[in-house]
């Protein structure tokens, strides 16, 4: 062991060792900070790996630099990221890491002691941890002496290896490196205003080159679901498997802990006519109301009346069933919620876009997405606030032009192995 040419032991071996000095520094000093990589640092980085791995690849007789651009290595390497990202996706990660989290030893139990083992390796924040940037640095370099290398023996029949290597160089590249200038902010419209203001992570404020103008919130709601309630208790019957009937049109009676619920009628925007009588306006602050028929399916006693969930305007009926049980209607669920909204920019260059955002349609202005992201839960959908969600990401395109080229790489290899299989 340890005689060259190294094999898969020696570079097993190494990937283990590089994890576990990455696992000490993570104990010692905490988290990589990435924003130390911030522009034009990360450029500076880039370029530099470059010229090392150009200046590697003329080395030929050098049995470490050989083993670098080796099979062993890389696929070492690729276990190694496996190993962290599986890490990645079976333990939940933290978005922010609280530097401040400690524990007592002699208090805690087993559960606590293993989630805070996790979070001291840096196991809840795996892409911030030394283990992982060790291991995706080290994936850099090797990845780009074996492309340097093989452009050295350049054929052009090799161009599926080209666009599959250099794709994914790419993609890691400003995946990772790119990270530290990508931004992330909240920033909550009120109907008719326009808003350049975000605040930070420190809650400073902070004016964007980018506003928002909103001018109409829209909200689509689920019909609204009824339920059996201990009135004293407040707890939905059978207190051990609560049940609920979310009203339909299409099946207009449903059985509730004791009681054959039948909904008579239905107004999904309905206002108080008179004490016990609703009538359909659709307008802010109207509310879902229904005229129901319950029956006891034990004693045949039946009431009837009308139930609603209320709204900022309007208060709550539930509907008495006897001493103990009254049915009651929960809050509607959001169905769809948008934003109609000008988007629009300090550089004169680009035009105000006037568009309506929805939740996984985000528009893309410059270096900005922008995502439909919140709204006032209290109001519901006469909400006249919401919330955007703006990601600046200068590298993306960088990001894109890697995934082309790893997808054109792998179209390219389907074809060439479908050609040599015809011409077998």
């Amino acid at each position: 062991m340890w005689q060259f040419p190294w094999r898969y032991k020696e570079s097993l071996a190494f990937v283990i060792g590089i994890i576990g000095v990455g696992f000490l520094l993570q104990i010692t000093v905490g988290n990589f900070n990435y924003y130390l990589l911030h522009f034009p640092v990360n450029l500076g980085v880039g370029i530099f790996l470059v010229l090392l791995v150009s200046g590697l690849s003329f080395i030929k007789n050098n049995a470490f630099i050989r083993w670098l651009s080796s099979v062993p290595l890389s696929a070492s390497l690729m276990s190694g990221l496996l190993f962290l990202t599986l890490f990645m996706g079976l333990i939940p990660q933290y978005v922010r890491i609280n530097p401040d989290y400690h524990i007592h030893f002699n208090e805690a139990s087993f559960v606590e002691l293993i989630d805070y083992g996790l979070y001291k390796l840096g196991l809840k924040q795996v892409t911030t941890s030394w283990a992982f940037v060790f291991i995706y640095s080290l994936t850099l370099l090797v990845l780009g002496l074996i492309i340097a290398n093989r452009l050295h023996r350049f054929k052009c029949r090799d161009f599926c290896f080209y666009l599959l290597h250099l794709g994914l160089w790419l993609f890691l590249f400003a995946a990772g490196l790119g990270a530290s200038d990508r931004l992330r902010y909240v920033m909550y419209v009120e109907e008719g205003e326009v808003e350049w203001r975000v605040f930070d992570d420190d809650e400073n404020m902070l004016e964007l080159n980018i506003a928002i103008e909103l001018h109409d919130f829209i909200m689509e709601e689920y019909p609204p679901k009824l339920a059996v309630i201990d009135k004293f208790t407040g707890d939905v019957q059978p207190t051990k498997h609560p049940a609920f009937y979310q009203i339909d049109s299409k099946q207009t009676q449903a059985d509730l802990f004791e009681w054959q619920i039948t909904v008579d009628e239905y107004i999904h925007e309905a206002v108080r006519k008179t004490e016990t009588s609703f009538q359909a306006i659709p307008m802010l602050g109207s509310m879902p109301a229904a005229k129901v028929t319950a029956r006891n399916k034990k004693t045949n006693h039946i009431v009837s009346g009308w139930v609603t969930c209320g709204s900022v305007d309007q208060y709550v009926m539930p509907l008495d069933l006897d001493s103990v049980c009254s049915l009651v209607m929960t809050k509607p669920e959001a169905k769809r919620f948008a934003s109609e909204v000008t988007i629009l920019a300090k550089d004169e260059t680009i035009e105000p876009i006037h568009t309506t955002l929805e939740v996984n349609e985000p528009l893309r202005i410059g270096d900005w997405m922008i995502y439909q992201y919140d709204y006032d839960h209290t109001l519901g959908k006469a909400s006249q606030m919401s919330g955007f969600e703006l990601v600046y990401d200068p590298w993306l395109n960088v990001v894109y032009l890697g995934i082309l080229l790893l997808a054109l790489g792998s179209v390219s290899m389907i074809w060439m192995g479908k050609k040599k299989k015809q011409s077998v």
